[in-house]
């Protein structure tokens, strides 16, 4: 019931509205989205850069269902990959398939992110290709491997997830295939039939894969807050010469920072994912949505961090 009321509320207008002038709830929101433009959002990335800690840059929006939005989308891409490469920043940028036209043909789709993957063939930055739920996952791959991939080796890269009882196999594809990948665990809320609907599984999942991934794979993103595979993941690298170079920790933005400078601290790198845009409001609702459980994770990691005086840093978000 939970879940299906956030839904509900991600998709409520007026609320978004009301929500969206209200001071109390930007600076809340502003915890884990940087801003609602190009300019909040580099600010933001300057910020972590001065840390020590790189950037994945995601303008917020998705399930797009008009060309000219998707193109606009597409647009604002190009935007702030010249916006990353004026200010020396060091950032890519991450992408949600569904918002450059996925569900409406996949020419439109293909149109869109070529011409994003050219622009950061020029500035010599990097493309994630985000992936959403298991019903784009085959799609998504496909998409990446055969229109995508042959041209742009350099500049483009996959997500797997954990959760899904497939990624096993993927990772063994996308090392035959030479591709960078982050893995993450996974945030959508998939039937068992496809994903493992237990936490220690879907853990245990991610801790082989980011094993095989490490050893074998094109230096891998391993996207995680969890504290316990974070030590695996060293503990691994240090026991088979794993150079700390060779991969990066990834978090995201306003999540476990307290973790993030530590993780700097003793040598490893950190990249942070940092969305922001307009729509920040049904982003945050759905992400709950989609596991309630991250309503008590998120909270939790702030109480952990104000326990721990780890010192907010403010970022102007005019």
């Amino acid at each position: 019931m939970f879940r299906i009321f956030l839904l509900f509320l991600s998709r409520q207008a007026t609320i978004f509205r009301f929500v969206r002038n209200n001071g109390f709830a930007k600076a809340m929101a502003s915890r884990f989205v940087a801003g609602e433009t190009i300019a909040t959002a580099t600010a933001a990335v300057a910020d972590l850069n001065a840390q020590g800690i790189t950037a994945s840059l995601d303008l917020l929006g998705e399930s797009v269902t008009n060309a000219g939005e998707a193109r606009e989308a597409g647009k604002a891409y190009l935007e702030l990959l010249d916006a990353i490469a004026i200010k020396k920043l060091d950032a890519n940028v991450s992408l949600k398939m569904t918002a450059m036209g996925q569900d409406i043909d996949d020419a439109l789709c293909e149109e869109i992110v070529s011409s994003i993957l050219e622009r950061a063939k020029t500035h010599g930055s990097f493309v994630r290709l985000d992936m959403e739920s298991s019903a784009y996952t085959q799609r998504t791959i496909d998409f990446f491997e055969q229109r995508l991939y042959p041209r742009y080796r350099e500049q483009v890269g996959l997500v797997l997830q954990s959760a899904l009882r497939r990624t096993t196999d993927d990772v063994e594809k996308a090392i035959a295939l030479g591709c960078r990948v982050r893995l993450c665990k996974g945030a959508y809320l998939e039937p068992a039939t496809v994903a493992f609907p237990d936490k220690r599984d879907v853990d245990a999942h991610y801790v082989s894969c980011m094993k095989t991934l490490m050893e074998r794979g094109n230096y891998p993103g391993l996207a995680t807050h969890d504290a316990a595979i974070i030590t695996e993941a060293i503990r691994f690298a240090r026991e088979r010469g794993i150079a700390a170079d060779r991969f990066e920790f990834q978090m995201l933005y306003g999540v476990r920072r307290d973790l993030q400078a530590q993780i700097v601290r003793d040598g490893y790198r950190v990249r942070v994912y940092v969305p922001f845009g307009t729509q920040w409001y049904p982003y945050l609702m759905r992400r709950l949505a989609e596991r309630p459980a991250n309503v008590w994770f998120i909270t939790g990691n702030i109480l952990r961090e104000l326990s721990s005086g780890t010192p907010a840093r403010p970022v102007s978000r005019t």
